[in-house]
C-alpha cells in the first residue's frame, strides 16, 4: 500500500484532475452536528466537486451500536467502499463543506480509511470553501464507478475503547488529547447532546481542534505551529496519546496534526465523551462546576 501525504492542496487537486489520473478518487465527506440544521448529502448532491462521492460516516458505521457513527467491522467498510470503486491502490481524497472550519469530518474518514490499511488517503486543505474561493468548478452530476475489490486491513492499535480509557486512568500508559472546545471540557458549557454531561475524564489534556487551523485562511497550521500547539500544553510527540472528543470525529484532526508531525500512530477513542460520559458513574466526570 502505498503512502500518501496526509494533506493536499487544491492546486494539486486541480492539477491531478486535469490529468485525468485514474487512481484518484474524492469523497465529500461532510458531517454536521444536529443543532447545524444542515444535511450534507442533500448539499453534496446540490454542489459538489466533479467525479466526488458521498462518504456518510452514519452509513459507514455500525448500526447496532447505541453511539453514533462508530467504526464498522473490515466487512462492512470493504463492501462500503468497494461500491464506490475504491481499490487498494486508489488514491483518496477527503473533503469538508464546513465554511466555519474548513476541516472537520473529512479527519474522520481520513482516519477511518487508515484504521482499514489504506494510507493512500489525504485532506484536501481547506475543504470546498477553499476549492470555491480558487474558482475550481463544482457539479450537481452524481457520477458511478464500477465496483471494485478492496481488501481492508485492521489496525487495531489505532482504536481504543470504553475499557482502554479506564485503564489508561488507573495506568497511564498513554497521553489524552481532548479535542472538544475548552468550555464543554470544562464543564461549562452543555454538550450538543442534550443527555450528556459536558466535563472530562482525570489525565485528559484540552486542544480544542480549531488550534491546528488557521482561522483567517480555514486551513491546517503549518508543521512548525503545529508542533507549539502540542509543546504549549506539554503533550510529548515521542509519547503515546489518544485522541478523544464529542463523538470520535473532531478526536480524528488532532490524530492528523501529530501525523503532519511525524507522530503517526495517535489512537482515536471511538466512542469519545459520547460513549463515557453514559457509561460511567456522575462522580467520575470532572469539570469547574
Amino acid at each position: 500500500m502505498l503512502k500518501s501525504s496526509a494533506v493536499v492542496s487544491v492546486k494539486w487537486l486541480a492539477s491531478r484532475m486535469a490529468s485525468k489520473d485514474p487512481c484518484i478518487r474524492i469523497l465529500d465527506g461532510s458531517f454536521h452536528m444536529p443543532a447545524a440544521n444542515r444535511d450534507p448529502k442533500a448539499e453534496y448532491t446540490a454542489k459538489h466537486i466533479p467525479g466526488a462521492l458521498f462518504f456518510d460516516i452514519n452509513e459507514c458505521a455500525n448500526q447496532n451500536s447505541p453511539y453514533p457513527h462508530m467504526l464498522p467491522s473490515p466487512e462492512e467498510f470493504e463492501d462500503y467502499v468497494r461500491r464506490m470503486g475504491i481499490k487498494n491502490n486508489s488514491h483518496v481524497i477527503v473533503y469538508d463543506t464546513s465554511e466555519k472550519f474548513g476541516l472537520f469530518s473529512a479527519a474522520r474518514v481520513w482516519w477511518t480509511f487508515r484504521v482499514f490499511g489504506h494510507d493512500s488517503v489525504s485532506v484536501l486543505d481547506g475543504g470546498l470553501p477553499k476549492w470555491l474561493s480558487l474558482n475550481q468548478s463544482v457539479t450537481d452530476k452524481v457520477g458511478t464507478f464500477t465496483p471494485s475489490t478492496f481488501i481492508a486491513k485492521y489496525r487495531p492499535e489505532l482504536v481504543k475503547n470504553f475499557n482502554d480509557i479506564n485503564d489508561n486512568i488507573e495506568n497511564k500508559f498513554s497521553q489524552v488529547v481532548d479535542a472538544r472546545p475548552e468550555g464543554r471540557f470544562q464543564g461549562t458549557a452543555p454538550e450538543p447532546r442534550a443527555d450528556i454531561k459536558s466535563g472530562h475524564f482525570q489525565g485528559a489534556t484540552n486542544i480544542p481542534f480549531t488550534r491546528i487551523l488557521n482561522s483567517e485562511t480555514k486551513t491546517i497550521l503549518k508543521k512548525e505551529d503545529l508542533l507549539k500547539t502540542f509543546e504549549n500544553v506539554n503533550i510529548d510527540l515521542n509519547k503515546p496519546i489518544i485522541a478523544s472528543c464529542g463523538s470520535g470525529v473532531s478526536a480524528c484532526c488532532i490524530a492528523l496534526a501529530a501525523y503532519l508531525c511525524d507522530y503517526e500512530n495517535v489512537s482515536v477513542y471511538d466512542g469519545s465523551w459520547t460513549e463515557w460520559a453514559q457509561r460511567i458513574s456522575a462522580d467520575k466526570i470532572l469539570s469547574k462546576n
